[in-house]
C-alpha cells in the first residue's frame, strides 16, 4: 500500500483592503513591461538570439492582452554601452495599442548593462506619482550588473503601501543567479517564472499576463516538497467530487497561491521535476472567501537501489521494477554500474535480464520489496556463471559451422554462434549458467548439409575449452 505523507495546515487572516487605487475596477489596471536590451541579449539560444526569441513571444503574448488592456513598456541597456543609468520609458503605461509596443520592441537594438533595480524603481516611481496600481513583468537574461538589490527596492516600496504585483522572468538563467530576482518576485507578491529556452519563455508568457494585479488575491496556499526540498509542481483544484477545474497554480519551488471561492475542492499536485513520483490528491479542501489555507505536500519519494553482477563482477543488465498492479514503473538498462530508482512508496518487484551471457535460467526476481516513504532498499542481483569455450575441428584444422546451444531435451534453444575458421573467431566463448547441455553443429561436409549433436556441462566459476570433430 502506497503511502504517502501529507502535512496540512491552515493559517487564517483577513484580507486587507486596497486603499490606494482611483481606477474603475471594470477597466483592467496596467500591465507595464520592464524589457531586458543588454548586450548578453545578443547570445544565442537554439539558433536564434535571445533578443529575436524574446521579442518575438512577447509581441505574440501582448496580442492575446484584452482590447482594452493599458500597457507600458520600460527598456534598459539600449542606448549606452556600460551605462547604469540607461533606463527608459518606451511607452507610457496610458497607451492602449498593441502595435505601438510591438513597434518600439523591433527598434531596440541590446547594447549596455543590466541595471534590474533602477529600472523597478522607475516603474514603482511611476505608480507613485500616478496613484495608479500595476502589473509589472520584468523579463531579463541577466543579473544585476550595477550594484543595486531589486528584492531591497521592490520590498521598500511594498512596505511604502504602493500597489502593484512584480512577476520576474529569467530567460536562459542558471539556477545559482536567481535569488535576488525570486527575493524580488515574493516580495512584490508576484511569482518567478524560469524559462530556459524559447517554449520555456512562450509559456511562462502565456501564465504570466493572466496573473495580473486585478486578479482576486490567492485564497490558498500549496508548497511541495520531496525529501526535505521544495520542487516545482503543477497545482489543479477541481470540485470536490468532480472534474471541473476551478482553478490551478505552479508552485516554482515556492508557496504559490490560487484563488479558491469559499467551498470544497479536491487538490492535485503534480511534480514537474526528474521524477517518478506519482501525483497527490487531496480531496476535500475546504477554502474560505476571508481567510488564506496553507498546503505543505510531501513527496518524499523511495529509492531502491540495485547492484547488478555476474560472478561478483559488476554486470549489464535490463532492469523491469513493477508494482503490485502489475505495472512496469521503472527501469532502464545498468551499463555495468549501480542504480538508483526514484519510485513511490509500495511494494515491488524487480526483474533483471542480464546481457552478453546466454543459459537455462538468466533472469534474476526479487518480489514483495516494501518500501517506506523516504527509505532506500539495497537489492542485490548476483548472476553465476561459467564460461565455455566451444570450437569446431577436423584433424586440427579449424571448420566453419554453425553451433547451435540446446538446453539437454534438445528443444530448448540457448544461444549459439558462426565458429569460422579463424583464431579469433573459434572456439568461440559463451557466458553461460551452470547445467548440461546439447550442442547441435550444423554445416557442409563432403559437399551435404550435416549436422552433429554432442553435449557439454558447464560449472559455476569454471571455464571449459570444448572442440568438437567435425
Amino acid at each position: 500500500m502506497k503511502k504517502l505523507i501529507l502535512i496540512l495546515s491552515c493559517i487564517s487572516f483577513s484580507f486587507i483592503g486596497n486603499t490606494q487605487t482611483k481606477q474603475n475596477p471594470e477597466v483592467p489596471s496596467p500591465i507595464i513591461f520592464i524589457y531586458d536590451a543588454s548586450g548578453s541579449m545578443w547570445g544565442q539560444l537554439q539558433g536564434k538570439t535571445k533578443m529575436e526569441i524574446a521579442a518575438s513571444v512577447l509581441t505574440s503574448s501582448i496580442k492575446e492582452l484584452p482590447e482594452n488592456q493599458n500597457i507600458g513598456l520600460v527598456a534598459y541597456g539600449h542606448r549606452k554601452k556600460g551605462d547604469c543609468l540607461d533606463v527608459e520609458t518606451l511607452v507610457a503605461m496610458d497607451n492602449s495599442s498593441k502595435s505601438k509596443i510591438s513597434t518600439a520592441i523591433d527598434n531596440i537594438k541590446p547594447l549596455g548593462k543590466t541595471p534590474l533595480a533602477l529600472s523597478a524603481k522607475k516603474v514603482i516611481d511611476q505608480l507613485r506619482s500616478s496613484k495608479e496600481k500595476a502589473t509589472i513583468i520584468l523579463i531579463t537574461d541577466g543579473i544585476e550588473s550595477c550594484d543595486g538589490n531589486i528584492c531591497d527596492v521592490v520590498a521598500a516600496a511594498k512596505k511604502e503601501g504602493i500597489d502593484f504585483k512584480l512577476h520576474i522572468v529569467g530567460f536562459g538563467l542558471k539556477s545559482q543567479e536567481t535569488k535576488q530576482l525570486k527575493c524580488a518576485a515574493k516580495a512584490g507578491e508576484g511569482n518567478y517564472y524560469d524559462a530556459a529556452d524559447a517554449s520555456g519563455l512562450s509559456i511562462a508568457m502565456s501564465e504570466v499576463v493572466t496573473e495580473t494585479i486585478d486578479k482576486p488575491k490567492g485564497n490558498h496556499g500549496v508548497y511541495a516538497s520531496k525529501n526535505g526540498e521544495a520542487i516545482d509542481a503543477l497545482v489543479i483544484a477541481y470540485k470536490s467530487g468532480t472534474k471541473n477545474e476551478a482553478g490551478g497554480t505552479r508552485t516554482y519551488g515556492d508557496t504559490s497561491y490560487v484563488f479558491l471561492p469559499r467551498g470544497l475542492y479536491d487538490i492535485e499536485v503534480r511534480p514537474l521535476e526528474n521524477t517518478k513520483i506519482s501525483p497527490i490528491t487531496i480531496t476535500n479542501v475546504q477554502t474560505y472567501n476571508d481567510k488564506v489555507t496553507h498546503q505543505m505536500v510531501r513527496f518524499d519519494g523511495a529509492k531502491i537501489k540495485l547492484v547488478t553482477t555476474n560472478n561478483d563482477q559488476n554486470w549489464d543488465c535490463v532492469v523491469d521494477i513493477i508494482n503490485e498492479e502489475g505495472k512496469r514503473v521503472a527501469g532502464h538498462r545498468t551499463y555495468n554500474k549501480v542504480n538508483t530508482f526514484d519510485i513511490d512508496p509500495g511494494t515491488y518487484t524487480i526483474k533483471t535480464r542480464p546481457l552478453k551471457l546466454i543459459g537455462l535460467e538468466t533472469e534474476m526476481i526479487t518480489e514483495n520489496i516494501v518500501i517506506e516513504a523516504g527509505e532506500t532498499e539495497s537489492v542485490v542481483h548476483n548472476l553465476k556463471t561459467g564460461t565455455a569455450k566451444l570450437g569446431v575441428q577436423t584433424n586440427g584444422t579449424l571448420v566453419d559451422v554453425v553451433l547451435n546451444i540446446y538446453a539437454s531435451d534438445k528443444k530448448t534453444h540457448i544461444g549459439g554462434a558462426r565458429t569460422y575458421t579463424s583464431a579469433s573467431g573459434n572456439p568461440r566463448a559463451f557466458q553461460i549458467t551452470p547445467g548440461q547441455y546439447t550442442v547441435q553443429l550444423r554445416g557442409r561436409k563432403g559437399g551435404k548439409d550435416t549436422i552433429k549433436w554432442s553435449e557439454f556441462i558447464v560449472k559455476e566459476g569454471e571455464t571449459i575449452t570444448k572442440m568438437f570433430e567435425w
